[in-house]
């Protein structure tokens, strides 16, 4: 939906929330909650769609006239689809994902064919006027090349190199319909790339030297000019979750981005759990027992501590986490679980809702993104007491954004 406010905002959900890997699926999920939402939320105007097509359904799609058909349905019931959510390939509900959800990474062919077709999806069905950005892995899963050094920069190396294959298209894409897409990158924790520091890392030494080569070389067109299109085609997604997590203050990532020409695609509005850890061992006991019920089995939940000394300490999943809190020297715990952005207290929890609410008032005055996607696509494993049924639930993160929005 189209938000007029200081900035022109265009609001959605993942879809990623739902169930449903085949287009079948997907689908009636749509079908089902979007055009009641839009309904409650947006009756006489359009209402858009983030779309997440895992690989099974993406092809699916681009079969017959399965595309042509969709675009008809979203004409005949005032929708739109502006964002894809390409991150998780294959399966994301009701298994074990873990770190799965990283394969495959952005080395791989595999990787480059199923964002092809997300590409061309979206160069379908995007408005006139708007570009579409697809969200995506950080490259890979840190945990997996990190003792292997020359590993990590053969990765690196094949990642940039893929990446500009997508680019080239959406280049293409560009000339021939005037739609702008983008790759948009999304740090998280243990992510190949997971702090704005890594970000720009990787853009300095690895995307805009490597790929801008091969886009010269393939374009016949300046490295200059080359990494121009680099900076207008691969952008990256703020989930304001995942850099909560990090500890990162929204001001100065959006500062530091800005700086390096560095542009942000989409940002994802989500919440962890945040909790300050007591210096009396005895009283830890009781945060164990709130935070297991959290440490579940279908996602990874990293988990970064901070200490007195302002230093960060990780854990690759809340599981593992746990038996260490008693004798933890942190001051803080931030645990990747996308919590309701509408909650800010749950017993002797905390959420980081009040980032998203920093990120909302600066988007008021900074031209950063425009495109807002609420992404709490854990109610499934949430614990009972965290949730209503689930088409409520979606309408009262929608309304907690509006009016956030509208106070700012």
């Amino acid at each position: 939906m189209k938000i007029t406010t200081n900035n022109n905002f265009h609001l959605t959900y993942c879809s990623n929330i739902h169930p449903g890997e085949s287009w079948l699926e997907v689908f009636a999920n749509l079908e089902k909650y979007i055009t009641e939402l839009k309904s409650r939320l947006s009756p006489t105007e359009p209402f858009g769609i983030g779309l997440r097509l895992a690989n099974v359904a993406a092809k699916e799609l681009l079969q017959k006239n399965n595309l042509a058909q969709f675009q008809d349905w979203l004409t005949q019931q005032d929708l739109y689809v502006f964002t894809l959510n390409g991150f998780p390939y294959g399966g994301f509900h009701r298994q074990v994902v873990k770190d799965q959800v990283y394969a495959p990474d952005w080395s791989t062919q595999e990787r480059v064919n199923y964002t092809l077709n997300l590409a061309q999806i979206l160069a379908t069905l995007l408005p006139e006027g708007l570009d579409g950005g697809i969200s995506t892995l950080p490259l890979s899963y840190k945990p997996w090349w990190v003792k292997d050094q020359a590993s990590s920069e053969t990765v690196l190396k094949k990642s940039c190199l893929n990446i500009a294959l997508v680019v080239v298209e959406m280049i293409r894409i560009s000339e021939e319909t005037g739609k702008i897409l983008h790759i948009d990158l999304e740090p998280e924790p243990d992510g190949l790339i997971e702090n704005t520091s890594e970000v720009i890392d990787f853009y300095q030494n690895w995307l805009l030297p490597i790929s801008g080569n091969y886009l010269s070389e393939k374009l016949n067109i300046e490295q200059r000019l080359a990494e121009t299109k680099l900076l207008e085609h691969v952008r990256i997604c703020y989930d304001t979750c995942h850099f909560s997590v990090e500890y990162e203050q929204p001001n100065s990532v959006f500062t530091r981005l800005q700086s390096e020409g560095i542009k942000i695609g989409k940002i994802q509005i989500s919440a962890a759990i945040q909790v300050k850890i007591p210096a009396e061992f005895e009283k830890r006991n009781l945060i164990v027992e709130r935070l297991r019920p959290f440490a579940e089995s279908t996602y990874l939940h990293q988990v970064i501590e901070r200490r007195s000394d302002g230093t960060l300490h990780h854990y690759p999943d809340l599981i593992t986490a746990l038996p260490h809190l008693e004798q933890s020297l942190a001051e803080e715990w931030r645990t990747h679980f996308h919590v309701p952005i509408f909650i800010h207290d749950y017993q002797i929890l905390q959420s980081t809702q009040d980032d998203i609410a920093t990120v909302l008032h600066l988007l008021q005055t900074n031209n950063a993104c425009s495109y807002l996607e609420i992404e709490t696509y854990t109610w499934d494993v949430l614990p009972s007491e965290m949730k209503i049924d689930l088409l409520t639930s979606i309408q009262r993160e929608y309304e907690w954004v509006l009016k956030e929005l509208a106070a700012n």
